[in-house]
């Protein structure tokens, strides 16, 4: 049995089933990806999970038990966080790692100094990268909040022994610029409900579909400026699943005409089964990001086998093949966004909301839950195997101290 602690935001409030105080709180993000991996660990006989998650608005440090999984939850003071870089968490966290004694630790991101402070712990530890705060700060303005996850990232990972992240690209981003660090690819997989769609796609109007924040990184009014262009072209609606910040959404309708408007549905805060919906009635989803490293809204459109129009940046092209489940475009270019909806809407398969069969069942494979929690179990397997001194030239072959813990 190895027991295993996460550092994270974990986003508990969206789970069924929590107690009231917890259901009262705000929803932060989603973070679909950590919740597959639990509903994939949450079951195995030789792994026991704890997850710490801190955070301002918990009423007080509560514990929970929820089906096989314990979540601690522990409050911190407003600002108290970032101002003493992560110290405060640190402190708490340690003294909760006491009570819990783990065999490792797991820390989701260099987000919210969850990676420098599994760096102070003292415990054998894995940093799962869920983003690439470095390389995005090079490409758009993420704001002051950020600016201090940004300064604590390099860090971090000059300390991190071994990591995880999505993409191809980010695997050759951290060994280019981390020679030290041992990087692992462990993509983040969709629910298993967007692999089981029944695919209804509404053509007409042809139904085009976003998911993600509204935002200039996610590309946002380059979608609105692109559909403006078109709307006169062939008749279409815009389903948008997200919310955004209410200055970018007001600039938003200030820059684009009052008929596109009329064409958008709005909804935020969706269950996946909600979201599964969503991409069962799309013909087209659009995602026009400035930079990502692998976003989960385009995997859940990837192996629903919904046709996606999308930059070609960070992971997307692992898994969107033009021609085959989509067409990419260069990040940033609007003229090529429009040439590629254009592009799209006359494709023999995707102007009927369809992509490839072959290629629909590749990506299913290669986006797998069963696959990330194979890939994650190898990443703890790993961590334990470098604590015990067993190192080896065999980083996927568990050394007999593994395998007795095990």
């Amino acid at each position: 049995m190895v027991k295993v602690a996460w550092i994270s935001y974990f986003p508990i409030e969206w789970l069924p089933g929590m107690p009231p105080v917890i259901q009262a709180l705000p929803k932060l993000h989603p973070a679909t990806w950590q919740r597959v991996l639990l509903d994939e660990f949450k079951t195995r006989p030789d792994l026991q999970l704890e997850i710490i998650v801190v955070r301002k608005q918990f009423p007080s440090d509560l514990e929970v038990q929820w089906e096989n999984v314990r979540f601690h939850c522990l409050k911190v003071p407003g600002g108290a966080r970032s101002l003493s870089l992560f110290w405060w968490e640190t402190l708490r966290i340690r003294k909760r790692l006491r009570r819990i004694q783990p065999d490792l630790v797991h820390a989701w991101g260099t987000e919210r100094g969850a990676a420098m402070v599994a760096s102070r712990l003292g415990y054998p530890y894995l940093v799962t990268m869920q983003g690439l705060l470095q390389w995005y700060s090079q490409h758009v303005n993420l704001g002051p909040y950020h600016q201090i996850d940004i300064r604590l990232e390099d860090p971090s990972l000059r300390r991190a022994r071994v990591a995880t992240t999505e993409s191809g690209f980010a695997v050759r981003w951290l060994k280019e610029h981390y020679p030290r660090l041992e990087v692992r690819q462990a993509e983040h997989a969709p629910n298993w409900v967007f692999h089981r769609i029944r695919r209804r796609p509404e053509l007409q109007p042809l139904r085009f579909l976003f998911i993600g924040v509204l935002s200039a990184i996610k590309g946002t009014d380059l979608l609105f400026r692109a559909l403006d262009q078109l709307q006169e072209q062939f008749d279409f609606r815009l389903g948008v699943v997200g919310s955004g910040a209410p200055e970018f959404v007001a600039e938003l309708k200030r820059n684009s005409s009052a008929e596109l408007w009329r064409r958008i549905e709005f909804r935020a805060q969706l269950q996946p089964a909600e979201v599964a919906e969503e991409l069962a009635r799309a013909a087209i989803m659009l995602f026009p990001t400035r930079v990502d490293t692998s976003p989960n809204s385009v995997k859940e459109a990837a192996v629903a086998g919904l046709p996606v129009v999308a930059s070609a940046i960070g992971g997307i092209v692992d898994y969107i093949q033009p021609g085959r489940n989509g067409i990419t475009f260069p990040a940033g270019d609007l003229a090529a966004f429009v040439a590629a909806i254009r592009e799209a809407v006359a494709h023999p398969r995707f102007s009927l909301g369809q992509v490839d069969p072959a290629t629909l069942a590749e990506t299913r494979e290669y986006l797998s839950p069963a696959v990330m929690a194979s890939k994650f179990f190898a990443g703890y397997e790993r961590v334990l195997r470098l604590a015990s001194g067993a190192g080896g030239p065999h980083p996927d072959k568990p050394s007999p101290v593994i395998r007795e813990k095990l």
